[in-house]
C-alpha cells in the first residue's frame, strides 16, 4: 500500500513550470480579454468625441471582431512554424503596438484601423493561452489549471464594463486603450523570463485552400451576426447575405479539412473525440448564456432604470464575485467528478437565477437582483471551467493546439449567435413599447429567451462524459 501513495500524490501536484507559464499568459491575456468589453460601453463616447455617426464607429468593435476571425483558424499552424513562445510574444507585441496607436487616434478610421491591428493579435493569443498551459500540463489535472487560466475569460465580461465606465467617467477616452499597455509590458517581460525556450519546428506547409474557406467563412458569420441588432434583424441584407454565405464556406472547409485529415488548417477529425466535441457544443450555449445576458443586462439598468454606464457596471459586480469563487470550487470537483453533473448544475442555477429579471420591472428591488446576479455567475462558473477542461482531456500534446482553435471559435460564435438574438427580441419588443410598462415587458420577454437557453444546456449537458476515469481509464491488472 505505501508503495502507491506517492503516485497518487504525484498525480495531485501541479509542476511549478506550469504555473509560471500560466503567469506570463495571464498577464498578458488579461489585455486581450478587458480590452474587449471596455470598448463595448464606450461606442457613443467614441462617436460623439470622434465627430462621427455610432454607426461608422461601431466598426471599432467589428474590425476588432473579424480581425480575431481571420487571425484564429492559422494559430495552430503559426505554434508549428515559429514555436508557441516565438509566437506569443510575437502577438502580444502587436497587441500592445495596436493599444498604443489606438489611443492616438485622431479619426474614426484611424481609430478602427488600429483596432484590427489589436485583433490580429489578440486573434492569436486567445487560443494560444489555453495551448501553452494545457500542453505544460500534460493532461493533468486540467480543471484546477483551467479554473485559473479562464479566469480573465469569465470576469472581463463583467469588469470590463466597469472599467470602461471608471475611465469614461474621470479620464479621457484614449486611457480606454492606455490601460492595455503594463499588462503587454509586464506580459512581455514575464513571457521572456518565465517561459521554456521552444524545441524544433517545422516547415509544415500552409494549408491555402483551407484558410480562404475558414476565415471568410468565420468572417462572414460573426459580421452578419454583428448586423442583426439594426432594423431588420435578420432579414436585413448585411445580415443575411453574410451569414449564409459565411456558412456556406465553413461547411466546405468542413469538406475539404476531412479530405486533408491532420493536414487541414484545422483538424475536424478531432471532433470524433467526444469530449472535445460535446463540451464545444455545449461551450457554445454557455457563450450565449454568459454575452447574451451582458447584452441586457447592462441595457435593463441603463434604460429602464435610468442608471448611468458606471452604476450598471458596478450592479454587475456580485455575477463576478460568484463566478471568482465557483471557479476554483468547480475546477478541482471536475478532476474527480467529471463535467457531467457540474454542467448541468451549473446551467440549472444560471436559468433559475435569471428568473428574477424576467419579472423585473423598473422598481425592483437591486438588491434582490444583486443577490439574484451573485447565484448567475456561481452557475456561469460552474459551467464554464468545467467545460474548458473537458475539451482537453485524454488529447495528445499534438492535438491541443486545433482543440484550442476548435473551443475557441465555438464560444465566440456562441456568443455571437446569443448577442444577436437577443438584441433582436429585444428590439423588436421595444418597437412598439410606447409606455414604461410595455418597456419593462420586452426586457422581460428576453430574459425569459436567456432562461430557456440556460435550461437547454442543462439538458444538453447530460449527453457529457461522466468521471476522468470513463474516459481515460486503463485496464485492471
Amino acid at each position: 500500500m505505501s508503495t502507491t501513495a506517492p503516485a497518487a500524490s504525484d498525480d495531485t501536484r501541479i509542476d511549478p513550470a506550469v504555473w509560471r507559464i500560466a503567469a506570463a499568459v495571464l498577464t498578458g491575456a488579461l489585455a486581450v480579454i478587458f480590452d474587449t468589453t471596455i470598448v463595448a460601453v464606450a461606442l457613443h463616447t467614441l462617436a460623439t468625441e470622434l465627430h462621427t455617426s455610432v454607426a461608422t464607429i461601431q466598426w471599432v468593435s467589428t474590425g476588432y471582431l473579424l480581425a480575431l476571425a481571420v487571425t484564429i483558424p492559422i494559430t495552430g499552424w503559426l505554434q508549428r512554424v515559429l514555436g508557441a513562445k516565438r509566437l506569443w510574444i510575437a502577438a502580444l507585441a502587436i497587441f500592445l503596438i495596436g493599444s498604443i496607436l489606438s489611443s492616438l487616434a485622431w479619426s474614426a478610421s484611424s481609430l478602427i484601423a488600429f483596432r484590427i491591428v489589436q485583433g490580429v493579435g489578440g486573434g492569436i493569443m486567445l487560443p494560444l493561452m489555453s495551448t501553452l498551459v494545457m500542453q505544460a500540463a500534460g493532461g493533468k489535472n486540467l480543471g484546477r489549471i483551467m479554473s485559473v487560466v479562464s479566469l480573465p475569460a469569465v470576469l472581463g465580461p463583467v469588469l470590463g464594463p466597469l472599467l470602461g465606465g471608471v475611465i469614461l467617467e474621470h479620464l479621457h477616452w484614449s486611457f480606454l486603450f492606455w490601460v492595455n499597455v503594463p499588462f503587454c509590458v509586464v506580459g512581455l517581460v514575464l513571457a521572456v523570463v518565465l517561459m521554456p525556450k521552444d524545441g524544433p519546428t517545422t516547415r509544415a506547409p500552409f494549408d491555402i485552400v483551407g484558410f480562404i474557406l475558414m476565415a471568410p467563412g468565420l468572417v462572414g458569420v460573426l459580421y452578419g451576426l454583428s448586423n442583426t441588432s439594426r432594423d431588420g434583424g435578420f432579414g436585413r441584407a448585411d445580415a443575411m447575405w453574410p451569414l449564409i454565405g459565411g456558412l456556406v464556406l465553413l461547411v466546405a472547409f468542413v469538406l475539404w479539412a476531412l479530405r486533408r485529415k491532420a493536414r487541414a488548417l484545422v483538424d475536424v477529425l478531432l471532433l470524433r473525440h467526444w469530449p472535445l466535441a460535446s463540451s464545444s457544443l455545449l461551450l457554445s450555449l454557455s457563450g450565449i448564456a454568459l454575452y447574451g445576458a451582458m447584452l441586457l443586462l447592462p441595457l435593463y439598468f441603463q434604460q429602464l432604470r435610468g442608471m448611468s454606464a458606471l452604476a450598471a457596471g458596478a450592479l454587475l459586480i456580485p455575477q463576478g464575485v460568484g463566478t471568482f469563487f465557483s471557479r476554483s470550487i468547480a475546477g478541482r470537483l471536475s478532476d474527480t467528478m467529471g463535467s457531467r453533473w457540474l454542467s448541468v448544475a451549473g446551467f440549472a442555477l444560471t436559468a433559475v437565477s435569471t428568473v428574477p429579471f424576467a419579472y423585473a420591472t423598473g422598481t425592483t428591488n437591486e438588491v434582490w437582483l444583486m443577490v439574484a446576479l451573485l447565484f448567475r455567475g456561481f452557475g456561469l462558473g460552474m459551467v464554464t471551467m468545467p467545460l474548458m477542461a473537458l475539451a482537453f482531456r485524454g488529447l495528445e500534446r499534438a492535438e491541443v493546439p486545433d482543440a484550442s482553435i476548435i473551443s475557441r471559435i465555438a464560444t465566440q460564435v456562441g456568443g455571437a449567435f446569443g448577442t444577436a438574438v437577443l438584441a433582436v427580441i429585444l428590439e423588436g419588443a421595444l418597437a412598439s413599447a410606447h409606455t414604461p410598462g410595455a418597456a419593462a415587458d420586452a426586457f422581460q420577454g428576453a430574459f425569459w429567451w436567456t432562461v430557456g437557453f440556460a435550461a437547454f444546456g442543462a439538458v444538453l449537458s447530460l449527453m457529457l462524459p461522466g468521471k476522468p476515469a470513463e474516459v481515460v481509464a486503463a485496464p485492471a491488472r
